[in-house]
């Protein structure tokens, strides 16, 4: 199985995904690690200042790798299922000619490497900044504390995500392509199960509004991707911009770049799926003589209410998140400022992300007024 550049392409997400994953943890861990046997050498003083650096490492560790990690595989999974889709006919022929399906699958080991990709940068990332994050985090009185290297997080970072990726990589596709190979030739999907009649109110519906809920429904797995980026920009915006007074200026805009990063991939990705979907039925409608601006409102408007039930749990979740790191994991050091919602940070990120919502809509209208209507019409 050769996988073509612009099969490759695709999974750059994957890759930005698993490098923030990995450079937060990488520095993350590597001072735990470090700093752990130095327990007994710190007074009673500033033991509980000591015990809350170290919650936080894993704390940090525990949610930004857990989170992204998911999100990852199911990148993973989505373009897994988009590429069988896209050479069923192939496949199939492969089958027909008696290929066993276990030997068609490791070919797609190749798919891990976009996760080697992303934890080898991700990694090599976090050395590069562990020097800065040792100074901000190591506590006063205690010294300086030496970056140590600790081959066993290269391993539980790099090699064992990796491999479990591509083993992932291999697995779905075996049982995916339990169909016949007559079937995958023709590219046909199974039968779908025989749909309720819809109640009167329902078939009155408008044709524009139709046609967004029937985009929604049949791409569910968009709208968490729509759903995810929105819930990235919000928590990671918000959090990144209001916790300076509780750890230091490079910790805050290091947390705001992931977010936006994640944020700008991910949408960037969801609208470039949904064009590729769509391609079709918005031929279609171009041809019957819709504007572009129904066209996109057919496509993206079933999608954000999707991303505003994003924002808002992204929201709750950086306020949560935070209130639990002063309340819980610095409980006992008398230093530690206060925490209450940032009600301008957030409404300055409610605005700048409807903003973005528009502009990400005039891109997806431009890319809709270069769909060749002709050209897709006469395809079969």
């Amino acid at each position: 199985m050769v996988v073509g550049i612009k099969d490759g392409a695709k999974l750059f997400g994957i890759a930005i995904v698993c490098f923030c994953a990995v450079f937060v943890c990488t520095f993350m861990l590597n001072f735990y690690l470090d700093v752990t046997p130095l327990r007994d050498t710190v007074s009673e003083e500033l033991l509980p200042l000591f015990e809350a650096q170290l919650s936080m490492a894993q704390f940090c560790s525990a949610i930004t790798g857990g989170v992204l990690s998911l999100t990852a595989a199911v990148m993973l999974l989505f373009y897994l299922r988009l590429y069988i889709d896209a050479h069923s006919a192939q496949l199939g022929v492969l089958k027909a000619l008696g290929y066993d399906r276990a030997r068609i699958c490791l070919g797609f080991w190749v798919f891990g490497l976009s996760a080697f990709v992303g934890c080898a940068a991700g990694f090599c990332g976090g050395w590069a900044v562990m020097r800065f994050i040792y100074d901000s985090l190591t506590i006063e009185g205690m010294g300086t504390i030496a970056p140590h290297f600790h081959a066993e997080l290269l391993f539980a970072l790099v090699l064992a995500p990796s491999v479990l990726f591509s083993a992932l990589a291999c697995v779905y596709p075996y049982f995916v392509l339990r169909r016949p190979p007559l079937e995958l030739i023709r590219g046909n999907e199974k039968q779908p199960k025989k749909e309720k009649p819809l109640p009167q109110s329902k078939k009155d519906r408008p044709f524009l509004q139709e046609m967004c809920l029937s985009s929604l429904r049949s791409k569910k797995l968009l709208a968490f991707f729509a759903s995810f980026s929105s819930f990235c920009f919000a928590a990671m915006t918000q959090m990144g911009l209001s916790m300076e007074e509780l750890t230091n200026a490079a910790m805050s805009y290091m947390i705001l770049a992931i977010g936006l990063v994640l944020a700008a991939v991910t949408a960037i990705l969801c609208v470039a799926a949904l064009l590729r979907a769509n391609r079709k039925n918005i031929a279609l409608m171009k041809a019957f003589g819709y504007s572009l601006k129904d066209c996109a409102l057919s496509v993206l408007g079933g999608y954000l209410p999707c991303a505003l039930v994003g924002f808002a749990v992204g929201t709750l979740y950086q306020y949560g998140l935070l209130v639990l790191m002063v309340n819980v994991v610095f409980a006992g050091v008398e230093s530690t400022p206060t925490y209450s919602f940032d009600v301008p940070v957030f409404f300055i990120t409610l605005a700048v992300f409807l903003v973005s919502y528009f502009l990400l809509a005039l891109s997806f209208i431009y890319k809709i007024n270069k769909v060749p209507v002709k050209e897709i019409m006469l395809e079969e």
